[in-house]
């Protein structure tokens, strides 16, 4: 009969000697076979996290140096792109002066073409005029002398009558 109010030390009696038997006895049997292997799993995991966080780390670096030698790539890439686009450019523009050289020669050589029919179609035209000339200087002599010339006379005339007329249009 404890009335309430009274503290009082612990008394010792063998049901707290039971108890810390038993508590202690817990406590070996958690030190001896439970607490181990809670340690090493503990230790396990801990080693598996830092070879994971090893891992992370490799993967990083490679992972950097991966997209580096892309960048550098990418770098060559564009450097070749440029060096593409500028050729192309150069071709382009060699292309366009050899068709303005071609079709400056072209034009050249129809002009000369052309200057050669002209002065051929003028020999003609000429040659044309001299030999209507030529036969009307025999009409006319004809008539005027009433004789048909030699050969050789008749040559001599349509010279003479030529050279005169040539030389009327050259004073004209």
């Amino acid at each position: 009969m404890y009335l309430a109010g009274e503290a009082g030390v612990i008394d010792i009696n063998g049901t707290v000697i039971v108890e810390l038997i038993t508590f202690l006895l817990m406590l070996a049997i958690l030190a001896r076979w439970v607490y181990p292997v809670i340690v090493r799993l503990a230790e396990a995991r801990q080693r598996a996290i830092a070879q994971q966080l090893q891992e992370a780390e490799k993967a990083r670096a490679d992972a950097e140096k991966q997209l580096e030698a892309a960048r550098a790539r990418l770098e060559d890439a564009r450097k070749t792109a440029l060096g593409v686009v500028d050729s192309a450019s150069k071709s382009a523009e060699q292309l366009r002066q050899e068709a303005r050289t071609k079709a400056e020669e072209e034009a050249k050589r129809i002009a000369e073409a052309a200057g050669q029919a002209i002065e051929a179609e003028r020999e003609r035209a000429v040659r044309a005029v001299r030999d209507e000339v030529a036969g009307l200087v025999v009409a006319a002599t004809e008539k005027v002398i009433g004789e048909t010339l030699d050969e050789r006379k008749h040559h001599q005339l349509i010279e003479k009558a030529i050279g005169e007329v040539a030389g009327g249009n050259r004073r004209g």
